[in-house]
């Protein structure tokens, strides 16, 4: 059951999309789930409780065991209440998928005050608030016992956050901030027995049909780009074989899976004094050329959405 049989995990955004897959499979392997999602549309308009209902009634049809739970991610209390909740009607957590999100996509002299506070809001506040909630949670169990916890925290980033993306200013700064976050909080945490990880999805959603359009399939005529394709990188590192692992970001989904090199060192020169204007000017040209530009983006064969 890949150790996760009696474990109580926390998914929030869970009620569409990547989420309702993760919940389905944590739940299909035993573990007991809390659904969270406020059920507004893709920019983060709006309350519906049907989504959760309908992802608790699908686990339980299946023998599974599962709460739902409507509260925002970046409300304080909200966030509290639903780590709260998984310990009042489980008895313990063990599992946090921070997964809940929208998009405000709009160009950098285009984009609202309101469009920048959204994203970042429900992105990064959002992960911050469960995360918090549990580690603390976490670190009370671990110094009441005396014994690690073995917990596990799996928060989602994308590939806008690592590369950048037009359009995209909000979403990609709220998502870069969430893989330097859970690189963070895996070093604070570890002494606890917690892991953390990030993942930047590939999948067909409602949000990625606001950016690209039809999503190709394999050449078998497999849907490589479904959500549920996500879904086992998350059952793995929740599991009771993923407690090895820890301040990882990985890329997966679209039929690839990938380990991602933080910032690392890719030029350096040793200055003997203080340096000036020259040296360094002289330093960019060896390392960098005579002009350069972002790494590109990673070629995914996608065409843009006409969604604006």
């Amino acid at each position: 059951m890949m150790g996760l049989d009696g474990r109580v995990a926390l998914v929030t955004g869970a009620g569409r999309g990547i989420g309702r897959e993760i919940a389905l499979l944590l739940a299909s392997r035993g573990a007991k789930v809390v659904v969270n999602d406020l059920g507004g549309d893709w920019r983060g308009e709006g309350a519906d409780p049907g989504p959760v209902g309908e992802v608790c009634r699908a686990i339980e049809s299946t023998g599974g065991t599962a709460v739902g739970d409507g509260g925002s991610v970046s409300d304080a209390a909200d966030a509290n209440a639903m780590v709260q909740r998984a310990i009042d009607e489980f008895g313990q957590l063990d599992i946090l998928v921070n997964n809940a999100g929208i998009l405000r996509d709009r160009m950098i002299f285009s984009m609202a005050d309101e469009d920048w506070d959204s994203c970042i809001a429900v992105h990064l506040r959002g992960h911050f608030l469960t995360t918090r909630a549990a580690c603390a949670h976490w670190r009370a169990q671990a110094k009441a016992t005396g014994a690690p916890v073995d917990g596990r925290i799996l928060c989602m980033t994308s590939e806008a956050g690592l590369y950048g993306n037009v359009g995209q200013a909000n979403y990609s700064a709220a998502k870069a901030g969430i893989a330097s976050f859970s690189v963070t909080v895996a070093r604070e945490m570890q002494r606890y027995g917690v892991t953390c990880n990030a993942i930047a999805p590939r999948a067909r959603t409602r949000m990625t049909e606001g950016t690209f359009g039809e999503l190709p399939t394999g050449a078998d005529g497999a849907d490589t780009w479904g959500p549920e394709n996500v879904a086992p990188i998350v059952a793995a590192l929740a599991g009771k074989k993923g407690s090895g692992y820890t301040g990882q970001v990985f890329v997966c989904g679209g039929g690839v899976a990938q380990v991602i090199a933080p910032y690392s060192v890719a030029a350096e020169v040793t200055f003997g004094d203080r340096p000036e204007v020259e040296d360094v000017e002289a330093f960019l040209l060896d390392a960098l050329g005579s002009q350069s530009g972002p790494v590109p983006f990673p070629d995914l064969g996608l065409t843009p959405s006409s969604r604006s």
